[in-house]
C-alpha cells in the first residue's frame, strides 16, 4: 500500500459520500486511477462498510453507558453462546472481549436510565454464560470514534 492509496483511505474515512470526481481532482490523479484504486482496495478488503453516522440524541437515545461482563466460566461452550446472543441485541453497538478484572465491554444507547436498567437486568445479565456485569453511564463524549490514524501510516507509507 503506497501514499496514494493511504491518501483515498484517509478521504474516504472523512467523507465516503464524495464523488469520484472530487476525490481524483484533491488528490491530483486522473478520475480513472482513483477509481480503480478505490477498486483495487475495496477488493483487498480495506473497507468494512460505508455507513452513516448517527446522533443518538435525534433517535431518542439519550443514554450512553460501558457495560462490563464477567462469564461465570471460560470454556467455548459458554463463550460461543454469549458472543452469538449479543449480536442479537440491537440496543449494543459494540462488544469487545478483553484482557483484565472482567471479560467483555459493551458499549450500549438507550432512551432513558429506566430502560438502560431493564437493558441490563433483563437482556445483558439474561444472555448466557454472564457471572456479573457493572455499568458506567456516559456524562459526555469528549472524542468520538473518526476511525482510524490514517495520517500516521502516510508518515511511512512508501511514494505513489
Amino acid at each position: 500500500m503506497d501514499s496514494l492509496d493511504l491518501k483515498i483511505l484517509a478521504a474516504l474515512q472523512e467523507d465516503a459520500r464524495r464523488r469520484n470526481i472530487d476525490l481524483a481532482q484533491e488528490l491530483g490523479v486522473a478520475a480513472s486511477t482513483a477509481l480503480e484504486r478505490v477498486r483495487r482496495l475495496e477488493a483487498q478488503g480495506c473497507f468494512r462498510g460505508f455507513n452513516a453516522v448517527l446522533a443518538p440524541e435525534r433517535l431518542g437515545f439519550n443514554v450512553q453507558a460501558m457495560v462490563t461482563v464477567a462469564l461465570g466460566e471460560h470454556t467455548t461452550e459458554a463463550i460461543l453462546p454469549f458472543e452469538q446472543r449479543v449480536r442479537e441485541v440491537s440496543f449494543i453497538r459494540a462488544c469487545y472481549h478483553v484482557t483484565g478484572r472482567f471479560d467483555y465491554l459493551l458499549h450500549v444507547v438507550a432512551m432513558d436510565l429506566d430502560h438502560l436498567g431493564r437493558l441490563v437486568k433483563e437482556d445483558i445479565a439474561a444472555l448466557p454464560g454472564v457471572g456479573r456485569t457493572e455499568t458506567h453511564i456516559v456524562f459526555s463524549e469528549i472524542k468520538s470514534d473518526k476511525g482510524l490514524p490514517v495520517e500516521e501510516a502516510l508518515k511511512n507509507a512508501p511514494n505513489s
